[in-house]
């Protein structure tokens, strides 16, 4: 039965988006109306499991028999959460007190079956090591990259701003775009939906 429900994204991302689409498979996105405040005293995995996961509830009832999935990430450094920098002064600031550091990406996916009621759950954990950056490199690189601003931590890694990047640990390099594809294609298979 799962494999004839439609797929929905529930994201406005259109990396992600770009992310689904390299898989081959029909699906429609739509924008989650989701409160994104980080709550106080949850680290960085536990808030992005709780939006993938409020993101693709606040769908259910508009796709009452479908497959919905739902994603988040969150950025880790200096004992703080980062998110998308929103404009260049912020992302200028961010990328600065990021050089030369270590930071850790959460990425949740969470794939909920509105008709069943089943859902499924990952975060991925990408440890990315930036390199020591001038301000000048940084100037540069927003100029040349103006969506990263829109990227947790100001990184968008599957741009220009693999330039930034000393080193990445990832059990699935597609999590740092912010969908975790190998863990999504486990989730479509335990509902029924072969990608290949």
């Amino acid at each position: 039965m799962s494999a004839k429900l439609p797929l929905i994204l529930g994201s406005g991302s259109v990396f992600r988006r770009a992310q689904l689409e390299r898989l081959g498979v029909n699906f429609q996105t739509a924008a989650p109306d989701f409160d994104e405040t980080p709550a106080a005293g949850e680290n960085a995995a536990d808030t992005a499991l709780r939006l993938a996961e409020g993101k693709a509830r606040s769908l259910a009832a508009r796709f009452p028999a479908a497959l919905v999935i739902g994603a988040d990430q969150v950025a880790w450094c200096n004992d703080r959460q980062l998110g998308k920098p929103m404009n260049v002064a912020n992302a200028q600031q961010m990328l600065r007190d990021l050089s030369g550091r270590k930071i850790e990406f959460y990425s949740a996916i969470v794939l909920l079956n509105t008709a069943s009621g089943r859902i499924q759950r990952h975060v991925d954990n990408t440890s990315v090591v930036m390199r020591a950056l001038t301000d000048g490199q940084i100037e540069r690189y927003l100029a040349r990259e103006p969506d990263a601003v829109y990227c947790a931590g100001a990184a968008k890694s599957e741009g220009l701003g693999a330039a930034l990047l000393e080193r990445i640990d990832s059990s699935d390099p597609n999590a740092l775009i912010g969908l975790p594809i190998f863990k999504l294609v486990e989730f479509l298979k335990n509902e029924g939906v072969e990608i290949i």
